[in-house]
């Protein structure tokens, strides 16, 4: 007994100091299905494929692990959270941006992560650990960051150096904005001067009136269609996240991207794992394959965006790592805010604002309200009508 013990012991070294060939190893055999299956929910455009080359990393974890993936997309951090509070939503992994996170932690939507199953978090950038939305780093791990700049298409507009572009009546129709409330009035608040996480609710009021002003002048408010308009011509400029800026830029000749004098958003989205995940550790098996430099290096190659992982900068394209793009420079940085989760009144003023802007004003409200009125009255005179007309034709 004593001889086999001692046997595995000198084999268990062994494979310790040189590892076999495994599923664990690219190139390796495929591991066994294990009968799992995860729901990941990420953004759209947020992971490599393995279209153009590049890998694909949903298909690797399931090679390499046995562990199977559904991946679905959302388009802000306000339709992901109204899908997870709505209730009915079965996911295992999310990537929200950080002022999302802090809400999600307060209202006890994430759960605490077993760090014993992301050993890969060590890779991590000391500067991403102990985040002010997640102090402690207990419910998130980094994904990317990067910041929020201007996409414009040189032929038709001039260089740009401010947010107040946005506001260029000589561009009516062509441009752009970000159809979620935060990055909107954001972009607001830059051009006001104003701390973009303010409680004051005069501020609020101020940055909404600027963008009630700026409607008239919005073809639409887009997330992801951004790629398909400024790309066509369609539309001439529209800000958007740094990390697509080598899509859209390598993509056409004529588009440019600048972050904007008056300062900007710089934000970090997570993977975190729901209270309601079925397969915890599995998702934490996932968050710590995408941790691993090799196969971040190959994700941010793909997506284009920043990683909070400096090792993985080793499996990654020179020029990308060199780009001002994707690593802006201090002095652009230091004119960044992060968003932090606003206090609860705030967050409600807010969502009244932004419905506001996108109705084009209290105003226009209003006069909805009314004509919905109207049809009611109009519907209930009718269903009076024809109750009194049935009760004379039965008396």
């Amino acid at each position: 007994m004593k001889k086999f013990f001692a046997l595995g012991v000198l084999c268990a070294l062994l494979c310790a100091l040189f590892p076999l060939p495994a599923a664990a190893q690219e190139g390796g055999e495929a591991a066994p299905d294990r009968g799992v299956t995860l729901n990941v929910y990420n953004w759209g455009e947020y992971i490599a494929n393995g279209t153009d080359g590049s890998m694909d990393i949903n298909a690797e974890f399931t090679r390499r692990t046995g562990i199977q993936v559904n991946y679905t997309t959302f388009d802000s951090n306000e339709s992901l959270y109204s899908k997870l509070a709505g209730g009915g939503a079965d996911y295992d992994v999310i990537i929200p941006s950080d002022y999302m996170i802090s809400r999600m932690i307060q209202e006890n939507m994430v759960a605490e992560l077993d760090f014993g199953n992301i050993p890969n978090f060590q890779y991590v950038d000391e500067q991403f650990k102990d985040p002010a939305y997640d102090p402690g780093s207990k419910f998130s791990v980094p994904y990317t960051w990067g910041v929020v700049g201007l996409f414009y298409n040189t032929e038709y507009v001039d260089e740009v150096t401010s947010w107040e572009v946005l506001w260029d009546d000589q561009y009516a129709g062509k441009i752009l904005m970000f159809d979620n409330p935060r990055d909107a009035f954001g972009i607001a608040q830059f051009l006001l001067g104003q701390d973009v996480n303010t409680t004051d609710p005069a501020d609020w009021n101020q940055a909404a009136d600027l963008l009630k002003a700026q409607k008239p002048l919005v073809q639409a408010y887009v997330m992801d269609q951004i790629f398909d308009k400024m790309e066509s011509g369609e539309a001439w400029i529209g800000p958007y996240y740094s990390g697509d800026a080598a899509i859209l830029v390598d993509n056409n000749e004529n588009i440019a991207y600048a972050v904007p004098e008056e300062g900007t958003n710089y934000f970090v989205d997570a993977l975190c794992v729901p209270i309601t995940s079925s397969h915890k550790a599995e998702a934490e098996e996932y968050i710590n394959f995408l941790c691993d430099p090799e196969i971040a290096g190959a994700n941010m190659d793909y997506i284009g965006y920043s990683t909070p992982i400096s090792a993985a900068k080793e499996y990654m394209d020179p020029e990308v790592v060199a780009s001002p793009i994707h690593y802006p420079e201090g002095e652009v940085l230091d004119r960044a805010q992060v968003f932090v989760n606003l206090p609860e009144e705030t967050s409600a003023q807010l969502d009244q604002l932004w419905a506001e802007v996108k109705m084009g004003g209290p105003g226009e409200s209003a006069t909805l309200v009314a004509i919905i009125l109207g049809f009611l009255a109009v519907y209930i005179a009718i269903v009076v009508y024809k109750r009194r007309k049935r009760k004379r034709e039965m008396s």
